[in-house]
């Protein structure tokens, strides 16, 4: 008796479960009609839709990508055996601070033979131009060309050490730059490295912008200092305040057609934004505040301009159109608010 009055319970239970979720789909098929009702209604074929009073704004949106001015790519300009690694990556460096060092023994070796190779030829010079001071204004050929080999012969000497003191110099990396290092190709020392590989990237984050490219008809729609809300697809939840720090003047190279640089500077730049991070740029051309407003899908436009349909669909009345939004288009004229258009 116990277990048929518990079958019974359950039963009970199970039905009354269903009639709730029953009663739930009714009441959301109800709302999803009324909206439908009011702002999408379909009567004999057209869709029925009605001028509303609100804002309208107008929104350039241009793709891009997150760079730095302050970016430094560096490598050796010589090979030779990696002797010192002085960063990691991650770290926050300053101006000047010593990233790497290659082997300097050979080239070392090689300035101090370049001086004494100077010193020779300095050494000569002075003894032919004893040979032949006071002789200015009887100066033999002979002399002439021992005169002038030994100056060459100098002046290719200094020339030598100028250059195997560059070397020297070169064979040690500094950042040029405050800023974090984004790449350290090497952890350790004793590594062999080839004068054409980067081997340090720095960038200083306080130099972050998003750059984007206009074209010819949008970048005259932007102006200097205009206020910018950026979107990295990295951080899609994050809107990202910014301004329009510079317009290019000349025609981006890197771009197919004729478009511009657009450089927006970014408020409140984490370091977790990284270079090359791309998203969208989006910039207000255009806003109007409580203006008489209807869906863009309910302008149409002929010969005589632009017009919506009323009546039914049966006729046209022509309206002037302003502010063009994502959805919806600013309408004035011979229209008010709340009345009927329609879509065919």
């Amino acid at each position: 008796m116990k277990e048929r009055v518990k079958k019974l319970s359950k039963l009970r239970s199970i039905k009354f479960t269903k009639k709730r979720v029953v009663f739930g789909i009714i009441i959301l098929l109800l709302v999803g009609v009324g909206i439908w009702w009011k702002f999408f209604r379909v009567k004999n074929g057209l869709k029925e839709g009605r001028i509303e009073r609100g804002d309208v704004t107008e929104e350039l949106v241009l793709s891009g990508k997150v760079e730095a001015t302050e970016h430094a790519e560096l490598g050796f300009e010589t090979s030779g055996k990696m002797v010192f690694v002085g960063v990691k990556e991650g770290e926050k460096i300053k101006k000047g601070k010593l990233l790497g060092k290659l082997d300097t023994v050979s080239l070392n070796a090689a300035y101090q033979q370049a001086l004494s190779s100077l010193r020779k030829y300095d050494a000569t010079v002075e003894n032919v131009h004893d040979q032949v001071k006071n002789h200015s204004s009887d100066e033999t050929y002979a002399q002439k060309d021992s005169r002038t080999t030994a100056e060459a012969t100098k002046d290719s000497a200094y020339e030598a050490v100028v250059i195997a003191k560059r070397n020297l110099e070169a064979a040690s990396l500094f950042s040029p730059i405050d800023g974090v290092v984004t790449y350290a190709a090497n952890s350790f020392p004793g590594v062999f490295v080839i004068y054409s590989q980067k081997q340090f990237e720095v960038v200083n984050p306080e130099t972050i912008y998003f750059s984007v490219s206009a074209d010819q008809t949008e970048v005259i729609q932007l102006t200097k200092g205009q206020k910018v809300e950026v979107t990295l697809d990295s951080f899609s939840e994050r809107t990202i305040e910014g301004t329009i720090l510079d317009i290019g003047y000349a025609p981006n190279p890197e771009e197919v057609g004729v478009s511009y640089e657009i450089k927006i500077g970014l408020t409140g730049v984490e370091i977790e934004y990284r270079l090359g991070m791309t998203g969208d740029a989006g910039f207000i051309i255009g806003q109007a505040k409580d203006v008489l407003w209807v869906k863009n899908t309910f302008v149409k436009s002929d010969k005589q301009g632009k017009y919506v349909l009323i009546e039914k669909g049966k006729k046209k009345k022509y309206i002037e159109v302003g502010v063009e939004g994502e959805d919806r288009v600013e309408v004035t004229g011979e229209i008010k608010e709340g009345e009927t258009v329609y879509d065919d």
